[in-house]
C-alpha cells in the first residue's frame, strides 16, 4: 500500500501523550502495510518500550534515537547536543530524499528547534519538500508557529493534571 496523500502533522503542548500519538499512528499505519521511520532527537539509545516493540515490527517500523542519556542543558546545549541533533535532521533529510518510509516522525524535533540546536528553517525545507506520499509527522513542546502554520494537522496536548507534580518518578511501560 502506498499513501496517495501524505500530511504534515504537528503535535506540541505540555501535555503528556506527544510521543505517544506518534507512535499510536505509527502502528496504524504498519498495520496496513505501511513503513514508518521515527527520528528520535534528544533521545539516546536507553531501552524504552517503544524501541523494544518496534524491534519486533522491523524493517516495517524503525526508530532512531540520535540524542545522548540524559538532559539537555537549556541554558548552554553541549557541542555534542548540537552535534547530535544536527545528525538528526541530516538523517531526517536522508529518509526523506531517499523515500524510505510513507511515514516520517521527527520526534521531539520542536524542542530541538527551541533548544537552538536545529535550525528551524531546516525543519521547514523538510516540510516543504516532503514527497506527495508521505506523512510527515513533528512531535515536541514549543511549536514554532511558522511549523503550525505550515502543517495541516496540529494537535496541542494540554496538561490539567499531572502525578509528575506530586513527586512521582517515571515508570517503566508507561513514561519510557
Amino acid at each position: 500500500m502506498e499513501l496517495q496523500k501524505g500530511f504534515i502533522q504537528v503535535y506540541t503542548g505540555d501535555g503528556k501523550g506527544k510521543t505517544t500519538a506518534a507512535l499510536g499512528l505509527a502502528l496504524r499505519a504498519v498495520g496496513h502495510g505501511l513503513k514508518v521511520v521515527m527520528i528520535q532527537f534528544l533521545k539516546g539509545e536507553r531501552e524504552t518500550g517503544e524501541l523494544i516493540m518496534a524491534q519486533g515490527l522491523s524493517p516495517q517500523f524503525v526508530i532512531k534515537p540520535m540524542g545522548r542519556d540524559g538532559f539537555v542543558d537549556r541554558e548552554n546545549p553541549s557541542a555534542e547536543d548540537i552535534s547530535l541533533a544536527r545528525a538528526a535532521i541530516k538523517e531526517a533529510r536522508s529518509a526523506l530524499n531517499e523515500s524510505v518510509c510513507d511515514l516520517l516522525i521527527l520526534d521531539e524535533v520542536n524542542v530541538a528547534v527551541s533548544l537552538g540546536l536545529v535550525d528551524e528553517d531546516a525543519v521547514l525545507k523538510l516540510m516543504d519538500d516532503k514527497p506527495l506520499h508521505m506523512e510527515l509527522i513533528l512531535t515536541g513542546r514549543g511549536a514554532p508557529a511558522s511549523f503550525t502554520e505550515k502543517a495541516h494537522l496540529v494537535t496541542t496536548m494540554e496538561c490539567t493534571k499531572h502525578y509528575f507534580n506530586r513527586g512521582e518518578a517515571a515508570r517503566k511501560g508507561i513514561e519510557f
